[in-house]
């Protein structure tokens, strides 16, 4: 089988930061899927279940409420790795495109308080798997790389 394109990326050098993974068509439309990496893999520990799952609820919720973007965001989910997340817009950007985006969302998961959005027995499948102090600790740390990113945290290493 040919390999797909995220398995031909340098994980050994692959820093936290926000990655064009891929780009594609349906249509007229270019859909661009971003690897938001928020460990260094296989360097650090990756994100807890229970953060992962409470910044996926609490990500697409702002994600799909946010007045300038909700209308193109496609997915947000985590990795399988645990290592960060894919997000999926309708249209043609770079990874500075979405940083201001990305900082609001990271910014809010980082504030949130009260109850996770969609996290009872009938809006989802494992509710109790949720960790909020975790997951505004990970957002907390990964508004220092949203807030500061160079080049190498913009562009897959070669």
């Amino acid at each position: 089988m040919k390999k797909i394109a995220s398995f031909t990326v340098d994980h050994l050098h692959l820093l936290r930061g926000v990655y064009v993974s891929r780009q594609d068509r349906a249509g007229d439309t270019v859909i661009t899927t971003f690897d938001v990496r928020m460990k260094e893999p296989n360097r650090e520990p990756v994100l807890h279940q229970g953060a992962a799952h409470t910044i996926e609820h609490i990500g697409a919720t702002l994600l799909r409420n946010d007045d300038e973007w909700k209308d193109r965001v496609i997915y947000w989910g985590p990795m399988g790795c645990l290592t960060g997340f894919y997000l999926i817009l309708a249209g043609d950007y770079t990874s500075e495109d979405i940083l201001p985006l990305l900082r609001r969302v990271f910014e809010g998961i980082a504030a949130f308080e009260g109850d996770i959005p969609g996290a009872t027995p009938v809006e989802c499948g494992n509710y109790l798997l949720q960790d909020l102090p975790m997951a505004r600790y990970e957002a907390l740390r990964f508004l220092e790389v949203l807030n500061n990113a160079v080049p190498q945290n913009l562009k897959y290493p070669v």
